[in-house]
């Protein structure tokens, strides 16, 4: 189910000749209550559960599904004036994303969610991206990533960052030690350390821009 609709979104995305908007809010608007009851009960799971010790596990797969679903929503609220619940609840609600990726996951499922939250922190309206602006000028955007940004902070400010491997080896954020018998240059993961590092920047950027009062920034 996961996978078709994830199909049904990207097709919907690559057709020039539909009026997008109608297609989309009708194919996701009875569903925004179920999507979000989805994401909370899919990321509030018990990661360290057996199930997900094997990248290949049944468990894994419908994980790596739901994340291409994510993905296929995070893309299809650019064709959306007011976007729905079910495609602004990644930034709602990214502190279940980031413990997910601190948890005991695979690391495949780890990655492909730090480059999820890339696109989150990269992602623009379409009126923005036209602009050229650096802010954002969408009120429902604005408030998303203040959410997304907040979030972020709030884990980084923590250890969190000290839990996320950088490989599927034993390289881990912020740490010198080369993993046994590895090469200590090029043992991590080049494009989750960006990610991350984007991830983190951007955030912060956001909060500065976004912040009251002197103290607030500092």
């Amino acid at each position: 189910c996961l996978w078709t609709l994830a199909a049904i979104l990207k097709e919907t995305l690559k057709d020039a000749l539909v009026p997008r908007a109608g297609v989309l809010k009708k194919l996701l608007a009875p569903l925004d209550a179920v999507l979000e009851g989805f994401y909370n009960a899919i990321l509030l799971h018990h990661f360290e559960s057996h199930h997900y010790t094997s990248p290949y596990s049944e468990a894994t797969n419908n994980l790596i599904s739901f994340i291409d679903l994510l993905e296929a929503l995070l893309a299809s609220r650019i064709e959306l004036e007011l976007p729905l619940k079910c495609q602004r609840i990644l930034f709602l609600k990214a502190s279940y994303v980031l413990n997910v990726i601190s948890s005991s996951i695979p690391y495949v499922i780890k990655k492909k969610f730090i480059l999820l939250l890339k696109k989150c922190v990269l992602y623009k309206s379409r009126e923005d991206a036209r602009s050229g602006s650096l802010f954002l000028g969408t009120p429902s955007l604005c408030e998303d990533m203040l959410a997304l940004s907040n979030a972020v902070l709030q884990v980084v400010n923590l250890t969190w960052l000290n839990q996320i491997p950088l490989s599927g080896k034993s390289n881990y954020f912020g740490s010198s030690e080369a993993a046994p018998g590895h090469d200590s240059q090029g043992g991590s993961d080049q494009t989750v350390l960006r990610a991350l590092s984007l991830v983190v920047l951007k955030a912060l950027e956001f909060k500065i821009h976004n912040s009251a009062t002197e103290a607030e920034i500092k």
